[in-house]
């Protein structure tokens, strides 16, 4: 029997008040505060709720300090209006997080049931992430691979950019002619490009087609739903605001143009089954069933963002596999974008042969981040190895500018998800399995790498 879950409303109560709680809610998914009887929750599952709700705290306290530390809260607002009045200072936060992870591992010893040591695991790692970023907002700075591993859960392993030689010799000989090779290919790809005017309606049609891959495996809540617009003057491409309540905004950035290919990929990685699904299953599963008020507050710089930037990215191979995503971009969505359909597989085969140069921009992110390489010179290896124009690059290298180490969510996430998802060569309903429980429980990088 799980124990009885602890509503976000009293969290938000008893916080206010200026203790911890020691009150659990009513049945799974209820907030009847009148139904509390805290002699059925053991004292070890207690003792984490208490942990978990001063995490919460904690977590909204340290989102006052960074704009964009805090990617979603769907918690009460009255608990995340009483953190931004009164914020503890940077150092006091610091203490106070190792304070927490001592609680943390002296509660975890007493716990002996193996979904409680789980959710005790999880904190754990979120509060290592914690204290890491609060170091770094006083000035302290870590070489790039140990920023990743205290911060995300994992130690990225780095090919030099020698090895990502031969792969542009296959680029190569699919965009033969004069000129560098970046220019050629953005020529090519440009022929491509969404109209302006044509971008809500494929947008449109193309998340509607992720969503209805994904409903197909994994159930979604009644009354889901999303909002999408168009944005300007941002590093990124896409992005996911997750409000609660089953909803989310999806951005999506037009500073450059828009490519057919980036349709699917971002209605799958910001929507279904990426970054909107996942937010929904957790405040589904956790939130409201289980009561783990922790997962009401996404913190960017955590362990989290690896799930889940791996999930969504692997996620579109997952909606599309092999050759259903370029028969749905050209039966589908060229014709409504008034894209003239190729003659050839000739795209299809550059967009893929492109895909595995995609680890070099974590050694350039590397290299820049460490110092060994100035920021033109990032810009110019950008051009080379990701074939971008030079307004690209300098995207690419200004969100490096931004999220630092953040960007081995993305490559090495995928890779992770993907191992570990296809592992043993399962039946393609299996692998939606696997999917579903990545997002709807407690996961964390290494799990992953558990068999």
């Amino acid at each position: 029997m799980m124990p009885k879950s602890m509503s976000l409303a009293l969290v938000a109560a008893t916080l206010l008040a200026g203790c911890a709680t020691s009150q659990t809610a009513g049945p799974r998914g209820t907030t009847d505060v009148a139904a509390i009887d805290v002699r059925r929750a053991p004292a070890s599952a207690q003792a984490l709720n208490d942990i978990a709700a001063t995490y919460l705290r904690l977590t909204l306290e340290i989102g006052t300090h960074e704009a964009g530390y805090i990617d979603a809260y769907y918690g009460p607002p009255e608990l995340k209006a009483a953190a931004e009045a009164a914020p503890r200072d940077k150092a006091a936060l610091l203490a106070a997080t190792r304070e927490l992870t001592a609680r943390l591992a002296t509660a975890a010893r007493r716990l002996s049931d193996p979904v409680d040591r789980r959710r005790a695991a999880f904190l754990r790692a979120q509060l290592r992430a914690a204290e890491t970023r609060l170091m770094m907002m006083q000035g302290t700075r870590f070489a790039f691979a140990d920023e990743a591993e205290r911060l995300f859960g994992v130690r990225p392993q780095l090919k030099p950019l020698a090895d990502y030689d031969r792969h542009l010799a296959a680029v190569e000989a699919l965009v033969p002619g004069d000129g560098a090779l970046a220019e050629r290919v953005e020529a090519y790809l440009d022929r491509f490009t969404i109209p302006k005017d044509r971008l809500q309606k494929v947008f449109d049609v193309a998340i509607a087609r992720c969503r209805g891959r994904s409903l197909a495996h994994i159930p979604m809540p009644d009354g889901e739903s999303f909002r999408l617009e168009f944005v300007t003057g941002k590093s990124w491409s896409g992005y996911n605001y997750y409000q609660g309540a089953y909803h989310s905004l999806i951005q999506v950035n037009t500073d450059l143009p828009i490519r057919l290919s980036r349709a699917l990929d971002l209605g799958c990685h910001e929507g279904y089954p990426g970054h909107h699904l996942l937010n929904m299953k957790l405040e589904e599963k956790l939130v409201k069933e289980r009561g783990w008020t922790e997962f009401s507050v996404y913190p960017l710089y955590s362990p989290q963002s690896l799930i889940a930037e791996g999930t969504a990215n692997y996620g579109i191979d997952l909606a599309f596999p092999e050759a259903s995503k370029a028969e749905t971009e050209r039966d589908v969505l060229m014709p409504l974008a008034e894209i003239a359909v190729p003659a050839d597989d000739r795209y299809w085969q550059l967009l893929k042969a492109i895909e595995a140069l995609g680890g070099a921009r974590l050694t350039i992110a590397q290299q820049y981040l460490d110092g060994v390489i100035d920021r033109p010179t990032a810009v110019a290896f950008t051009q080379k190895y990701l074939l971008v124009s030079q307004k690209r690059a300098e995207q690419s290298v200004s969100f490096t500018d931004q999220y630092r180490s953040y960007v081995i969510n993305y490559g090495l996430g995928e890779a992770m998800v993907r191992a570990h998802v296809e592992r043993g060569r399962p039946s393609r309903d299996e692998m939606w399995r696997r999917m579903a429980k990545l997002v709807s429980e407690p996961t964390l990088p290494s799990d992953l790498l558990t068999k």
